[in-house]
């Protein structure tokens, strides 16, 4: 027996380590980045950080996305600050959501009829909230009820049917209600993976991690970036919660 009881040296990643090799697991890959996930399973791995700091160092396919896209965010809930944030850092300008769509990669990204869509978008879906929310103008009678969806690049796949999907939202005052501003269903969310191509999904503003719970749910491998520590808590519980499927 070695004096130092050291670990053998792993054949798949030649390093030395015991137990299972983590080589193929989502959170190694941003080994020698000096990021550490802030949360890391079999399918999802969180960072917790700037966006544009760390996604260099990833390796990814798929970009789904709600990032902060220029409309500077002001909620007017009764809810106080520790319940739902009031604003969205990064929201005044479309910076950061013009980025993420340069990265080059098949892209979903939600978005406003407010500021132009990003260069490259080949289609706009459009989320219909069912009527349950909406905003606009209080003296005609009709409130938008829907968001849009830039679709960019290539390698998406699924039933050909139209670009309107009517997904509930969730709702802020409910039990169990939304806890960030924009969180999005996870049933939208799942039927946005189901028509990614292939490989990785990255989502750099995560939020509370909708797109993360759904990539799990359909068993794709997914990372989550999100420099709001409080929501890097909220999404990592959602990834411990196992789902219960039943059949129909």
């Amino acid at each position: 027996m070695s004096q130092y009881n050291c670990p053998p040296v792993c054949g798949k990643c030649s390093r030395a380590h015991r137990g299972p090799c983590q080589q193929n697991q989502p959170g190694a890959l941003a080994l020698g980045t000096g990021y550490a996930p802030f949360f890391a399973d079999e399918w999802v791995t969180i960072y917790c950080g700037n966006a544009r700091e760390i996604v260099p160092t990833l390796a990814y396919e798929v970009i789904v996305s709600d990032p902060p896209y220029g409309i500077a965010y002001k909620s007017g809930s009764s809810r106080n600050e520790s319940q739902l944030a009031r604003s969205i850092e990064g929201d005044e300008t479309t910076e950061l959501r013009d980025w993420l769509c340069a990265l080059g990669k098949p892209t979903l990204c939600f978005g406003t009829w407010k500021v132009a869509p990003p260069a490259g978008t080949r289609e706009t879906l459009v989320w219909d909230k069912k009527g349950a929310l909406g905003m606009g103008a209080l003296d005609i009678p009709w409130k938008r009820s829907w968001e849009e969806i830039y679709v960019l690049g290539k390698g998406f796949s699924g039933r050909r049917e139209g670009a309107v999907l009517q997904y509930a939202p969730v709702q802020s005052m409910s039990r169990n209600g939304r806890v960030h501003p924009h969180e999005k269903p996870v049933a939208l969310m799942e039927y946005l993976v189901d028509r990614c191509p292939r490989g990785v999904i990255l989502d750099p503003f995560m939020g509370s991690g909708a797109t993360l719970r759904a990539a799990k749910n359909r068993q794709r491998r997914a990372i989550g970036i999100e420099i709001n520590e409080r929501y890097c808590k909220i999404a990592a519980d959602r990834m411990r919660q196992d789902v219960l499927r039943l059949s129909a």
